[in-house]
């Protein structure tokens, strides 16, 4: 039986914008090519810093950060369907070598997805910025790589 052809997927973070270092959530930005991948959707958080929004509504940020099923108001995306959406993503690749620049929620997710891990796992991975994460696999058995800094282009 021969095997199928391996997967390899890229993540690269991008060093942190200004926003970034303010704390700022992002907005849900599309992810051309790969919008499985797209940046999580915070719905009303979005542009406001953690402690904003712990200030006007600190049991939302409880649960938030403790609930994987527990989504921002306004349409924002739970980490739960955060991660089954990376998934989807991961297991419908073509063969061959994909590189794709993701937020850091969204390697998290993806390495959350890839390795069956349970959906609390996902805060307590640490993904730095302007570093490269790298999946491989075949047939859903991946492999990972963390961290490494990105390769210069």
């Amino acid at each position: 039986m021969p095997l199928t052809p391996p997967v390899r997927l890229h993540l690269t973070t991008p060093p942190l914008d200004a926003a970034a270092r303010q704390g700022r959530f992002a907005p849900a930005r599309p992810c051309p090519g790969h919008g499985g991948l797209a940046g999580p959707d915070t719905g009303e958080w979005a542009g406001r810093t953690l402690d904003e929004v712990a200030a006007e509504d600190p049991e939302a940020v409880r649960r938030w950060l403790t609930d994987p099923e527990f989504a921002p108001p306004g349409g924002g995306e739970s980490v739960t369907a955060l991660i089954t959406r990376t998934g989807e993503h991961l297991a419908g690749l073509e063969p061959g070598p994909h590189r794709v620049v993701v937020a850091q929620a969204v390697v998290r997710a993806v390495v959350v997805a890839a390795l069956e891990l349970p959906a609390a796992a996902f805060w307590r991975l640490d993904v730095r910025p302007d570093t490269e994460t790298v999946l491989s696999g075949r047939a859903g058995r991946w492999n990972l790589r963390l961290g490494h800094p990105r390769p210069a282009e």
